[in-house]
């Protein structure tokens, strides 16, 4: 199994995720950290924990900016290199201890799913429990609007029901990533547009609920609800940044 870390401008919190990384029960794997177009010291951080890491580290550059082109690179080059299972979270997440034995127990099922979704949170040590609650009400009110959105119904060719899908936690195996294509190459959001492309190849897809990766919000405060809403349903963010770090 490989892990895969896209990371843009992420020198205030990519330490933290990969220190997440190094307490995970299961460390049989290995990371990749694509530093996507950062100026600032990402690529350095990742480097520096490289040399003391309790697993292997792949610390690759993608100029191309956009998480779906550091998600892709990272995944060939993943596969490329032997991988049979890939796992996905992001440079401002923190994956809980279980989470990489969670993703290889779903992966391995037989017969088992080919792509696993997991659980976010709200990271601890940005909320307190209101927050925390709120952002689940957020995402459960998410997932319900993408399973009646029309453009999401199977008659459009979709062999599977519509699953809310986080780029930020997520495992797939490396036959089926190459199957559908691979991420789309492309600035954020990928998630829904890459879970598609799966939902037309199988129905082996479900929801690992021990998955789980405390998630950062700051989009959503620097947005706001509406404004990240409009973010995620292709509608661009209107005067607002493409990137509010």
């Amino acid at each position: 199994m490989w892990v895969v870390v896209p990371a843009h401008q992420e020198e205030a919190r990519i330490g933290d995720t990969l220190r997440a990384l190094a307490a995970q029960h299961d460390r049989d794997f290995t990371l990749v950290v694509v530093d996507n177009a950062s100026t600032d010291a990402t690529g350095r951080i990742a480097r520096d924990f490289a040399a003391r890491a309790p697993f292997p580290v792949h610390v690759l550059d993608e100029p191309e900016k956009g998480v779906g082109s550091a998600v892709d690179t990272a995944f060939r080059h993943a596969i490329d290199h032997g991988a049979a299972y890939l796992a996905r979270t992001d440079a401002d997440c923190l994956p809980r201890p279980g989470w990489t034995a969670a993703a290889r127990a779903a992966l391995t099922r037989r017969p088992g799913p080919r792509l696993v979704c997991g659980r976010v949170d709200a990271r601890h040590d940005e909320h307190g429990p209101l927050g925390r609650a709120a952002f689940r009400t957020a995402v459960a009110l998410a997932a319900a609007f993408g399973r009646l959105r029309p453009a999401h119904a199977r008659r459009h060719g979709y062999l599977a029901p519509y699953r809310m899908h986080a780029g930020n936690n997520m495992a797939i195996t490396a036959g089926l990533y190459l199957t559908v294509g691979g991420m789309p190459r492309r600035p954020s959001p990928t998630d829904r547009a890459f879970l598609n492309r799966v939902r037309r190849h199988t129905t082996a897809i479900t929801h690992a609920e021990d998955m789980v990766v405390e998630n950062s919000t700051r989009r959503l405060r620097a947005y706001g609800l509406l404004a990240t809403a409009r973010w995620y349903l292709d509608k661009g963010c209107g005067h607002l940044g493409e990137d509010p770090r």
